[in-house]
């Protein structure tokens, strides 16, 4: 029955996924068969490596592509009764990333000009939580969600907060999950994240939010690259998120 809301507007990774699957299908491509190396096929396309890496992960979890590491993307028999086109998997890590580094942004600057003595504790106790979990082992994505979601509620506002939450979870969805699933089993990403978070707290500490919005986005912009491998500025240069 069709949603009452009208037809589900399809992500643009989506549509990439689409056209990939089109291209195995023009050039008649049998299972087995390796694609193209990922720079000469984002090249064919017209689409940044970001943007193609999301639609090949997608690809991975339809069942219509494998992908494996150090050797190349390779063609799957389409699974039987399988659908045509890709189905929705989430939202685009990509997206997410920037819907954060635009909201957050703008969060922290707030914040930073409202911090107590009181709000100020709750974050470096979030900060210190990540501290712990990484030195016994423990991935820290609770207290990493906690950190952020205490700077969100500096604002006093419970919307903000709210939004700030809700991106956070976008990355469990199973696009994402899976574009951040050997990131985040990183030590060493990590403990980058963590010196990334110290610098966020030390600019809140000092009520400066010129500096607590400069460090957050480099946070994330930084965050970004680790998930998609690639550098930074693809986020902040507004490189296809598509």
């Amino acid at each position: 029955m069709p949603s009452p809301r009208g037809p589900e507007i399809r992500r643009q990774y989506q549509l990439n996924a689409d056209r990939v699957r089109a291209l195995i299908d023009a050039e008649g491509l049998t299972p087995g068969s390796r694609l193209p190396a990922e720079r000469d096929l984002a090249q064919q396309l017209g689409l940044s490596r970001p943007s193609l890496r999301e639609a090949l992960i997608a690809l991975e979890i339809d069942g219509r592509v494998e992908i494996r590491g150090g050797s190349g993307v390779y063609v799957c028999a389409p699974p039987s009764g399988g659908a045509g086109a890709t189905s929705a998997l989430g939202d685009s890590p990509a997206e997410l990333m920037q819907a954060r580094v635009v909201l957050e942004g703008a969060v922290i600057a707030l914040a930073a000009a409202r911090v107590t003595p009181e709000g100020l504790q709750r974050v470096g106790e979030a900060l210190q939580a990540m501290r712990d979990a990484h030195a016994h082992g423990v991935k820290p994505v609770d207290a990493d969600r906690r950190f952020h979601l205490s700077i969100a509620e500096l604002t006093g506002n419970a919307m903000l907060a709210s939004m700030v939450g809700a991106l956070f979870d976008g990355r469990h969805g199973p696009l994402a999950a899976r574009m951040s699933g050997q990131v985040e089993a990183s030590p060493v990403n990590w403990q980058v994240a963590l010196a990334e978070h110290e610098a966020i707290y030390r600019a809140l500490e000092a009520r400066n939010p010129q500096a607590a919005a400069a460090a957050l986005s480099s946070h994330l912009l930084a965050s970004h690259g680790r998930w998609a491998g690639e550098p930074e500025d693809t986020v902040a240069s507004g490189a296809p998120a598509g």
